[in-house]
């Protein structure tokens, strides 16, 4: 069975940073594309960065050069590292197992003085 597994949010001031993981069970993280999308209530959900089976990454435009994502396969563990935070980074980010595969819970990422 499938499981995703987001930890690592929190109340964060502007300019600081936090460490997302996404924890995964049932597959392996090595075998398929992963991704990180952000929800903001009343609006659209953003793929915030993703990791293919090939190590490529990709990053949305407004987080190109803050956000690092990257896995452990040993710990079949993806993370999104998130520095220079502002605060239109606030949000649930979620993991998600490929294009189409399953989402986790997500976790809730705030960025207020």
């Amino acid at each position: 069975q499938v499981q995703l597994v987001e930890s690592g949010g929190g109340l964060v001031q502007p300019g600081g940073s936090l460490n997302l993981s996404c924890a995964a069970s049932g597959f392996l993280v090595s075998d398929v594309e992963m991704r990180w999308y952000r929800q903001v209530p009343g609006k659209l959900r953003d793929l915030v960065a993703y990791i293919t089976q090939y190590g490529d990454t990709r990053y949305l435009e407004s987080v190109k050069g803050r956000f690092t994502i990257s896995r452990d396969n040993a710990q079949n563990t993806v993370y999104l590292q998130m520095n220079s935070l502002k605060s239109e980074d606030t949000g649930v980010y979620a993991c998600r197992r490929g294009v189409w595969g399953e989402f986790g819970r997500g976790t809730q990422v705030t960025v207020s003085s």
